[in-house]
């Protein structure tokens, strides 16, 4: 019990305290884990209040797609239409839309940019959005022309209470 209470008093840095419960090495270096860069991770997607996601990549490309609770709203998704690359989006534009056996529903672009890639994975595997919405189901990848829109979008927690208030 007080072994549990220890290790909810430490940070997440636990290369610092493994060596000191245990002479076993976990490898030639040990994994360091800081709060900050969990909390990146936690921050990485932004969403929209029509359900749409966006997560702004190292090369400051932002790759596109619906949330788990829209596609779950949807159903099985049988068609994806998606833009062109070199489309150019203003925020809110229509960009394609996902047809599913219970609806259809348009796409939003998040921010304003030019389409660089779709995911033509989609095209034979329209369920990719059901299956993996938040990796292999990704939309489309976009330039972010105005950074500052991102300020305006929510992040997960955000995200999570605008869901609960419209389940109400």
């Amino acid at each position: 019990m007080a072994a549990c209470g220890l290790f909810r008093c430490l940070s997440y840095n636990f290369s610092t305290v493994l060596p000191l419960l245990s002479p076993l090495r976990l490898g030639p270096k040990p994994i360091r884990r800081t709060l900050a860069s969990y909390s990146r991770l936690l921050a990485a997607l932004k969403f929209t209040d029509k359900h749409e996601w966006i997560r702004v990549e190292d090369d400051g490309i932002g790759t596109v797609g619906i949330s788990n609770f829209a596609q779950e709203a949807l159903g099985d998704v049988v068609y994806c239409g998606l833009p062109d690359v070199g489309t150019q989006l203003a925020q809110q534009d229509e960009f394609g839309a996902l047809e599913s056996v219970k609806a259809a529903s348009e796409l939003y672009s998040p921010l304003t940019g030019e389409v660089v890639e779709v995911n033509t994975l989609l095209a034979d595997k329209p369920g990719l959005v059901n299956k993996s919405c938040y990796k292999d189901g990704w939309l489309m990848k976009m330039t972010i022309a105005n950074p500052t829109e991102l300020d305006a979008l929510m992040d997960e927690a955000a995200y999570e209470r605008y869901i609960r208030s419209i389940e109400d």
